[in-house]
């Protein structure tokens, strides 16, 4: 291995040796306290702490860096007390997560680190939602992200560094190739002969670097780094280096040639640098006894203090308490001043109210801009906000949910519009294991919402038309908005934007031109979670939302002489059980309607609570009406017999005559 010490003072070199070699004794330690089972699991980086090390070395301590499992050098090189790593691995209070998360699957604001999740490559989406954060503050900052040649294989990786490139983000996107995935192979995993290949595909410069040369990594990542901090850009760097233990401690390396190991390990980083700076008369062996001895001791010292932590006692109150960020969303009371307008029209006057009041709000989706959305909801935003704002997107619905989160974790707001709910499985990792669980591990808030025209009576099909509300209820995290009126449209999108929470908000289709009807001028807002009483009765509970609200009105009128009481939830994740229960002890009697299909919608949530919380208050079973449990038919006679609506007469007489 050949070292340049060009450009590099004695005390760069020694500061350079000491981080290098921090991380690997650190390792060391864990692996003995791996095998006495003081801890639980390890994924070593051994072998490969020149990239992070040198990356570390590299960036302003305010620039955001995604590492992963074996960036250990990352952690070390920004300061993190050894005492809080420690107590992260082992599950103690003491960490970033409280014992929620494991390893390095954590972040922190305070030393600019956005640690990863099991799903590998969302992170780089995140990565680039934080560097857009940076381009619109114009704020000179550079983010760099990790990702191994394995998790290179994910969509995210495409859909990420696209994205990157399209919008010139000043990301670095770093690629630790060590030869295997796991067990895999890279020619398992790949047929191009080198990464940095990928570049011209993307429009994107792409270098390669010998990953086990620490003075090679740093100079690299620091001229790099400076270049895009005054043209700002994505660049691919591809660190070729190798895995010299398992992927973790448990699957061992015998699927490993031996010859790999013989030949790599001459490459090893601190060994060869040591040599290096010894040869160089930079340090002698007295210096690396001491700089071993105090490494050693703190090591030692901050391990009494993780050790010495109790773990943490379960308490089911703070483990809910924490699911959200708790700060309170205004109640902003409307106007005096009305307008009879239709649903479509309600709902862009909330984003385009919200967007004047946050200039910080940034909206995203595929054909937004220019176009105005395929439904004409934010027709007109480009011309009043610009481009940086009202962002096109290419088809990368998982990258650019990603990219929601990261500019939130950079201290903005963010809009989603799915140009259909149906699209959304496109990215739902992003949002049930990313957007939803974040706070929860540790303590982002992730200021996103996620539009979603959804629902079917417009002859769409199976794949423009599905009721997907009761995936998201079931998710922890997140809260779910579905309104039926243009008051409440406006009022509820703009309190799901003042939220810190991430907010799916669902806007039915059918409605968006369908219905009109008196909407407050100016700024206001709804509390989410608490619905709304529309008509007052005695007799029966209709318990219901979005389309179904209309469907159930359109019953009434045709059947005056049933005395309702209709409950409109509004939100369905917080869905406001008081008035539910409220409504069911007054009437004796209730139907749980819903578009969804019956199986698996949230109507038998509500209908569970009912049984559970008001048994005694029944005078009939609780009753579900829903849609057929099929994909949704085209054909306007197949889909009107799919729909709920279809069925609810013929529920209702039944409940009614129980």
């Amino acid at each position: 291995m050949k070292y340049s010490r060009s450009g590099w003072t004695d005390e760069q070199l020694k500061e350079t040796y000491y981080e290098l070699l921090k991380p690997r004794m650190i390792e060391e330690k864990m692996l003995v306290l791996l095998r006495q089972g003081r801890i639980a699991k390890w994924f070593s980086g051994i072998g490969q702490e020149a990239i992070s090390v040198g990356l570390g070395l590299s960036l302003r301590s305010e620039e955001y860096i995604l590492p992963m499992h074996r960036n250990l050098g990352v952690f070390t090189t920004r300061k993190i007390p050894l005492n809080r790593l420690f107590s992260q691995w082992m599950g103690k209070p003491g960490g970033f997560t409280k014992g929620r998360d494991r390893s390095f699957h954590f972040g922190t604001q305070e030393f600019k680190i956005i640690g990863m999740i099991s799903h590998l490559g969302p992170q780089m989406g995140v990565a680039d939602g934080i560097a857009l954060g940076n381009l619109l503050k114009d704020n000179g900052l550079v983010t760099a992200v990790f990702t191994g040649d394995g998790a290179s294989s994910e969509g995210d990786f495409h859909e990420s560094l696209n994205v990157a490139a399209v919008w010139n983000l000043p990301v670095i996107f770093i690629i630790e190739n060590n030869g295997y995935g796991l067990s895999t192979p890279s020619n398992e995993q790949f047929k191009m002969k080198q990464f940095i290949d990928k570049g011209i595909g993307y429009g994107m410069e792409a270098m390669q670097v010998d990953g086990n040369n620490i003075l090679e990594t740093r100079k690299t990542f620091t001229e790099l780094a400076a270049s895009i901090r005054s043209n700002p850009r994505p660049v691919m760097v591809e660190c070729m280096t190798f895995r010299m233990r398992g992927h973790e401690e448990a699957s061992g390396t015998k699927y490993v040639p031996p010859h790999l190991f013989e030949e790599w390990g001459k490459k090893d980083p601190v060994n060869n640098f040591e040599n290096f700076l010894l040869t160089e008369k930079v340090i002698d062996e007295a210096y690396i006894a001491l700089i071993r001895r105090e490494i050693k001791q703190d090591i030692e010292r901050n391990l009494e203090v993780a050790f010495a932590e109790t773990s943490p006692a379960p308490d089911s109150q703070l483990e809910l308490h924490d699911m959200y960020d708790r700060r309170p969303v205004p109640i902003i009371p409307p106007a005096a001043a009305i307008s009879e307008i239709r649903f479509v029209d309600a709902l862009s006057d909330g984003l385009r109210e919200s967007m004047r009041k946050f200039k910080d709000l940034v909206i995203m989706g595929q054909d937004i801009a220019d176009y105005g959305g395929v439904f004409k909801v934010t027709q007109g935003f480009l011309e009043e906000f610009g481009k940086p704002r009202v962002r096109n997107t290419p088809l990368c619905e998982s990258a650019i949910i990603g990219t929601a989160q990261g500019l939130a974790i950079n201290g903005m707001k963010a809009i989603v519009e799915m140009q259909f709910a149906d699209f959304v499985t496109c990215g739902f990792n992003q949002i049930v294991n990313n957007l939803a669980k974040t706070h929860y591990r540790w303590g982002q808030n992730v200021d996103v919402v996620v539009r979603m025209p959804t629902g079917a009576g417009v002859n769409a099909g199976p794949f423009h038309s599905q009721s997907n509300e009761a995936w998201f209820v079931h998710t922890p995290g997140l809260k779910v908005v579905y309104p039926a009126f243009p008051a409440d449209a406006k009022g509820l999108i703009t309190a799901s934007i003042e939220d810190p929470n991430p907010v799916l908000f669902f806007e039915h289709k059918a409605l968006y031109r369908s219905i009109s009807g008196p909407v407050p001028e100016g700024y206001y807002t709804i509390e989410i979670g608490k619905a709304a009483r529309i008509k007052e009765g005695s007799q029966v509970s209709v318990i219901t939302y979005g389309l179904g609200v209309h469907w159930a009105l359109e019953w009434m009128s045709e059947h005056p002489e049933v005395n309702v009481d209709l409950i409109d939830l509004r939100s369905l994740l917080p869905w406001d059980q008081e008035m539910v229960e409220e409504s069911v002890r007054k009437t004796g009697r209730v139907i749980v309607l819903h578009e969804d299909t019956f199986t698996g919608g949230i109507g038998g949530e509500i209908a569970a609570h009912i049984g559970d919380k008001c048994f005694r208050y029944l005078d009939a079973p609780v009753v579900r009406c829903a849609s057929m449990d099929t994909p949704v038919p085209m054909s306007l006679e197949l889909e009107n017999n799919f729909l709920a609506k279809n069925r609810l007469d013929e529920v209702m007489q039944r409940l009614l005559s129980y």
